[in-house]
């Protein structure tokens, strides 16, 4: 498996999940565009588009930092085009940017509402649209393109209905348009799926929710990203409109120890939203 010379367009990769996936992929010799909004050191959550570039290619990848709010359509339209320019086209799209407030009715206010759906689905729908010419010919080139969201598979019956409708709202409309991309571009040869993780990721987000004994019993974000560097290797003709969980995914690549993925091994282990 080898992702070498593939270029890969993450959003929100300056830090956590988004930057582990992008970082997996570095490994190979992948190109990565590095689309967020953070460009200057923040006080509680470390990490930048260009110190996120910086240890892509640290670890042997090319990477370009593009400041990008994926809730602009010019702004993503602009990322993607700079991102053709360096690299010559795109093959993968990581939808991962994101935006979390738990709560009941009472407690998301219209605010919180707007600001996870314009930086959920619609800003999936909109980096997956703006990225499209270029996937539709990574596919006619062979070079297996691949669509990967990070949203969870969608269980109608789950306690996150009740729990947290707006948040849950948001990550089951990400998913619902990635199967259906899935189902619209299979004919083309371009793959779509989801991935979950199956507990929590240590990230510096999680620690902001849920402090440090959640992070304990947290695994590392590189389970995520080894889990999305399975994928993205197979064959997008046969392995498209999964909602996959990253556990899952790895022991069908034939791990069977977890054990080094944990923060802090030993510490019960805390499933994620999502994981009834």
């Amino acid at each position: 498996m080898s992702l070498a010379g593939k270029t890969l367009f993450v959003s929100g990769a300056s830090r956590g999940i988004g930057l582990a996936i992008a970082l997996r992929a570095a490994r190979d010799g992948a190109n990565v565009v590095v689309a967020a909004k953070t460009t200057e050191p923040h006080p509680k959550l470390p990490g930048t588009i260009f110190t996120a570039a910086a240890e892509i290619e640290e670890a042997g990848g090319r990477a370009l930092a593009i400041a990008c709010d994926v809730r602009s359509d010019d702004q993503i339209a602009q990322a993607v085009a700079a991102g053709v320019a360096r690299f010559g086209g795109i093959d993968i799209v990581v939808n991962n940017a994101s935006a979390i407030r738990l709560g009941g009715l009472a407690q998301v206010d219209t605010k919180s509402f707007d600001l996870m759906t314009a930086i959920g689905p619609r800003a999936t729908y909109l980096v997956t649209r703006a990225a499209l010419p270029h996937l539709e010919a990574s596919a006619k080139a062979g070079r297996s393109p691949h669509i990967l969201t990070l949203s969870p598979p969608i269980a109608l019956q789950s306690k996150w209905l009740a729990g947290a409708p707006a948040y849950t709202f948001k990550k089951y409309g990400m998913t619902l348009l990635t199967l259906a991309f899935a189902a619209e571009f299979r004919a083309t040869g371009i793959a779509a799926n989801a991935l979950w993780p199956r507990t929590t990721i240590a990230t510096a987000a999680l620690n902001l929710l849920g402090g440090e004994a959640t992070v304990r019993a947290s695994r590392k974000a590189d389970i995520v990203a080894d889990a999305a560097y399975a994928i993205l290797n197979r064959d997008p003709r046969t392995c498209t409109g999964n909602t996959f969980i990253d556990e899952d995914v790895l022991r069908a690549e034939g791990t069977t120890d977890f054990g080094s993925y944990a923060v802090s091994p030993g510490t019960p282990l805390a499933e994620d939203i999502f994981v009834d």
